[in-house]
């Protein structure tokens, strides 16, 4: 196969409609590289949610920044390798994450936990982001805001009915570029940062620190419901070292980095969350 005749094939797999559902991906649709999870697991992860979880631990929960970034690490690395864990059962089996879970709950029990995660991660996470992004085009454009809400929901809702391939592609995209924002933001916030930060009553707070921890990880292992959803299209040789470190460090390096920026910016004087 000449190159050309391989762009053009990824070309029409990315932009034609996905045709299957929650049913195991054959041996015949399998391709891809282990480490394109990178980019699917860091670009989510890419928002100002993030860094908020970084704010609360010192603003709110009372710890200094490096008791909160040690909270936040060690919080959001086991979030994030669950999350690695996780995905190593989709090149096996085939099947997304909540259609596994039947093999715990059965046919019939699974469908509480699938409805709950539906509503709650599912449809809170799209309105959550859906509303800031028409908040964030809305003001850089001058916009109404209830139209930007429907250009936003349009194109999310698109990339989605279009299937995994262009989801793929779009986050690997959106991680280039919003990375290099929240980068040139987390820099400019180092800058002006209080790293000996301490709380005034200068204690170290168990209660503070477990709660920063669990927030960490609840952030991170949110993503646990999905992780095999895109894995699964990996061939099913694909080394499960690999799916681990992958969807691992995405998660974990995009969380760390953007909590590091929020807890810095709340060590900065005056600063209001």
């Amino acid at each position: 196969m000449t190159d050309t005749t391989a762009t053009l094939a990824t070309t029409t797999r990315t932009t034609t409609i996905e045709p299957g559902g929650i049913e195991a991906i054959s041996a015949g649709r399998r391709h891809g590289s282990p480490w394109q999870l990178f980019a699917t697991w860091t670009a989510p992860n890419l928002e100002f949610a993030t860094i908020f979880v970084g704010v609360i631990a010192v603003a709110f929960f009372g710890l200094g920044f490096w008791q909160a970034m040690l909270a936040l690490v060690l919080g959001t690395a086991a979030g994030a390798l669950t999350q690695g864990i996780l995905s190593t059962w989709g090149p096996r089996e085939g099947l997304a994450q909540m259609v596994l879970s039947r093999t715990a709950f059965g046919y019939r029990g699974n469908i509480l936990p699938a409805a709950l995660n539906t509503v709650m991660a599912g449809l809170g996470w799209f309105a959550v982001n859906s509303v800031s992004g028409a908040f964030a085009l809305s003001t850089l454009t001058g916009i109404p805001t209830v139209l930007s809400l429907l250009i936003v929901v349009v194109i999310v809702v698109a990339v989605a009915f279009v299937g995994h391939d262009l989801v793929q592609v779009f986050e690997r995209y959106s991680s280039y570029f919003l990375g290099a924002i929240f980068l040139v933001a987390t820099i400019t916030i180092f800058l002006h940062a209080d790293f000996g930060f301490t709380q005034k009553a200068g204690n170290f707070s168990f209660g503070g620190f477990t709660l920063a921890a669990g927030a960490a990880f609840g952030y991170a292992a949110g993503w646990n419901p999905y992780a095999s959803d895109y894995s699964r299209y990996l061939p099913a040789a694909t080394k499960r070292i690999a799916i681990v470190w992958a969807a691992g460090l995405g998660n974990f390096i995009s969380c760390v980095v953007l909590m590091a920026a929020g807890a810095a910016a709340a060590t900065i004087a005056g600063f209001n969350p």
